[in-house]
């Protein structure tokens, strides 16, 4: 069953809270610190989120303004094989590797301490977007991909894309911290 708005809202909340106690009280060495040369840091890992996440702003905001469809956004049947696909690749039970588009890759160098805070801050404006679009009809606006525009899909795809997305990489954060030479 999927996931209504007012769910998705509680679900990001609920990230935002744990990731403020589970990571909140970590040093920025903690934070950066990488288990292999391959794998991502705690602040990796949110940083990839701030970024990925960012990209929503804008297009949210054009579909307040009423902004007209793209000729992809347009095309049928296409947003609601994406919208599945991403929403059940990102899944974090799922044990399938992504790899993240360059645009969303993370810093490679130390990332500031302050990450979490700034995480948290971006849920919450991410959550008050999501409710200036309660009134509209989520699963007939259709969207592009900010990563690849000829990706189209669902807004209410894109807030279950966002939700599942922290969650995947909030796993990946708290396996980095229960390695067993974690700072």
């Amino acid at each position: 069953m999927k996931p209504d708005l007012p769910t998705l809202i509680a679900q990001l909340n609920d990230i935002a809270n744990d990731a403020r106690s589970t990571f909140g009280q970590l040093s920025p060495s903690q934070l950066n610190w990488k288990p292999s040369a391959e794998r991502w840091s705690v602040a990796q890992c949110f940083d990839h989120l701030l970024t990925s996440n960012k990209g929503y702003f804008p297009i949210i905001d054009r579909v307040l303004a009423g902004e007209k469809r793209t000729l992809w956004q347009c095309v049928p049947l296409l947003p609601a094989f994406w919208g599945g696909l991403l929403v059940k690749s990102m899944d974090p039970s799922s044990t399938r590797k992504v790899k993240a588009p360059k645009k969303f890759q993370p810093a490679q160098s130390d990332i500031s301490g302050s990450v979490i805070d700034d995480f948290v801050d971006q849920q919450r404006k991410i959550a008050e977007k999501m409710k200036t679009t309660e009134h509209l009809d989520l699963e007939k606006i259709i969207i592009s991909s900010p990563a690849a525009s000829p990706i189209t899909y669902s807004l209410m795809d894109a807030y279950r894309l966002i939700v599942v997305h922290d969650q995947r990489h909030f796993q990946q954060a708290k396996r980095v911290t229960e390695e067993s030479s974690f700072p």
